[in-house]
Order: C-alpha cells, then structure tokens, then sequence
C-alpha cells in the first residue's frame, strides 16, 4: 500500500523558517509530480508549489522567492524550504503526489498525506 507521510511542522515566529519533508513507501513503479498543498481554517485547499520528475518546479505567487520546494528521487522524498514565514502562511500542509503503484496495472493515482500543522506566530 502507497503512503505518503509529511513531518516537520510545528510553531514558529513571524520571519522564521521550518522544512517540511514528505516521504513516500510502499510499493511504488513510478512517482511524477509531487506537491505541497495548504488549508487554512476556513478556506479551501489550495497550491503551494509542484515538482516534476525532472526538477521542474512551479510556484503560487504567494510564496515565490520565500518557499523553495525539492525532492530527492533515489529516496523518494519530497521537501518544502519556508523561509520569512508570516501568519497568513499558517494552515496544514499537504503532500501530494502521482504515483503509478506496482501491480495495479498501468496509470497513475493521485496520493495524499495526511497533512502537518505550521503556524506562524509571535
């Protein structure tokens, strides 16, 4: 069974920094893109930033030049750099990725985390 499993959230002060990890187990062919997700309470899901396979990233407007997103393809790790993080910035924070399991037949599913708190507070 393909898990997605997100550590690294926490409390921190405005203009902090925390990184978030997202690893993937299980039985796993393939992975093409990953991302990073956030709800605030109140508000809908929303982008944060995408990863392809290759290293092609994409940004929401929001966070560009403060978050920067990576993943390590041998260890099947996905990672989100926050940095000058602010309050509104507060919210869970998903991992998402397609992935093509072993033994299901071919295609890609869409897989998520089960999400990690970050609240940026003084």
């Amino acid at each position: 069974q393909v898990q997605l499993v997100e550590s690294g959230g926490g409390l921190v002060q405005p203009g902090g920094s925390l990184r978030l990890s997202c690893a993937a187990s299980g039985s796993i062919f393939s992975i093409n893109t990953m991302g990073w997700y956030r709800q605030a309470p109140g508000k809908q899901r929303e982008l944060v930033a995408t990863i392809t396979r290759g290293g092609t990233t994409n940004y929401a407007d929001s966070v560009k030049g403060r978050f920067t997103i990576s993943r390590d393809n041998a260890k099947i790790t996905m990672y989100l750099q926050m940095n000058s993080l602010q309050p509104e910035d507060t919210a869970v924070y998903f991992c998402n990725a397609l992935i093509t399991p072993r033994g299901l037949g071919p295609g890609a599913r869409d897989y998520w985390g089960q999400g990690t708190q970050v609240t940026v507070s003084s």
